[in-house]
């Protein structure tokens, strides 16, 4: 999955880079950039100090040192006033140049914390809409895979508007659905005894048994068929469509190649969401796939809620899952 938000230490992640915020002297500080320093050891300061400085909204780039990640990206992020003193361009741009210097030495993975989300006080919530603004529009045009680490579920929180919609369609639709196929009892006025169904033949409508053979010799259009015939329809390329999903180059040329590929639920919705199909059609393709919609499954019911409003941007529908600790879109 190129943008993936995660849970985790960012001192334990076994990326390419991991991103640092630091100050401006490139000395360490509190927070996050304290815990990097620890976790590499002191040869990552010395190589700070010859650096020189790094202003607000640049980056500069060291080896790993005792870190899993070969390189330490550090950036100076800025300090929040008032919201009116640059600090989102500066912010922007801190996340921006860090993804320069990835794509310079060619790296396939970096890992971000919530820059100046901590001691320098910037609001974590819009920290985290910039961050995947900035991240989203590079993965346009650049193959990456970028991990967005929160180190606790108070590090961030949804707009109170979004979270609210979304918690409010939950508790609207939201049911514990089940199937009284196998359960029902009947009551025998003859004996006065409870009767349970003794087969799901005597339960259920029985179909009429069609010939094995002639059906497998009329398979309906794969899920692989239908999504590059939705492809085609909606006058996209391929690259588009991989991309507006979240899902990589990689994963997409396997269900290309292969028409009787069997994808994760994740993975045809976020298909589904990239092509901006209706709910009708959404449903449709995770037949193909062997998978439906329930309102027994708040995941599910977080997918049609924006299907339903024509909310298409992944990232934010990623953002909405991971704050209801749902699995993400994407591969």
């Amino acid at each position: 999955m190129p943008l993936k938000i995660i849970r985790q230490d960012i001192t334990k992640i076994k990326a390419d880079a991991i991103v640092n915020p630091t100050n401006k002297y490139m000395r360490p500080g509190g927070g996050t950039d304290a815990a990097i320093h620890k976790a590499a050891g002191k040869k990552l300061m010395m190589e700070c100090i010859s650096l020189g400085e790094c202003p607000e909204g640049e980056a500069r780039i060291t080896k790993g040192y005792n870190l899993p990640s070969k390189y330490v990206i550090h950036t100076a992020g800025p300090v929040w006033r008032d919201g009116q003193c640059g600090e989102k361009e500066i912010l922007e741009s801190c996340y921006r140049e860090c993804l320069n210097l990835a794509a310079e030495y060619k790296l396939e993975s970096i890992a971000f914390p919530l820059i100046s989300s901590g001691l320098y006080g910037f609001p974590k919530d819009s920290v985290l809409k910039i961050a995947i603004q900035v991240i989203g529009q590079f993965l346009f045009e650049n193959e990456i895979d970028v991990y967005i680490v929160v180190f606790d579920k108070t590090a961030y929180q949804l707009s109170e508007k979004l979270f609210k919609d979304v918690t409010s369609y939950i508790d609207d639709n939201y049911v514990d659905e089940h199937s009284d196929c196998f359960a029902r009892t009947y009551s025998m006025p003859s004996v006065g005894m409870a009767y349970s169904c003794p087969s799901p033949v005597d339960c259920c409508s029985v179909e009429k048994k069609a010939d094995l053979d002639s059906m497998l010799d009329n398979l309906d259009e794969s899920f692989s068929q239908m999504l590059l015939r939705k492809i085609d329809e909606k006058g996209m390329t391929d690259v588009q469509c991989y991309k507006k999903a979240n899902i990589n180059r990689k994963l997409f040329s396997k269900i290309r190649s292969d028409v009787n590929y069997k994808p994760s639920k994740p993975t045809v919705i976020a298909f589904a969401v990239s092509l901006e199909l209706t709910l009708e059609e959404t449903e449709e393709m995770l037949k193909k796939a062997g998978f439906a919609l329930s309102h027994s499954n708040k995941f599910d019911i977080i997918i049609e809620f924006f299907i339903t409003n024509g909310k298409y941007d992944i990232f934010e529908i990623n953002e909405t899952l991971f704050a209801f600790d749902q699995s993400l879109l994407g591969a």
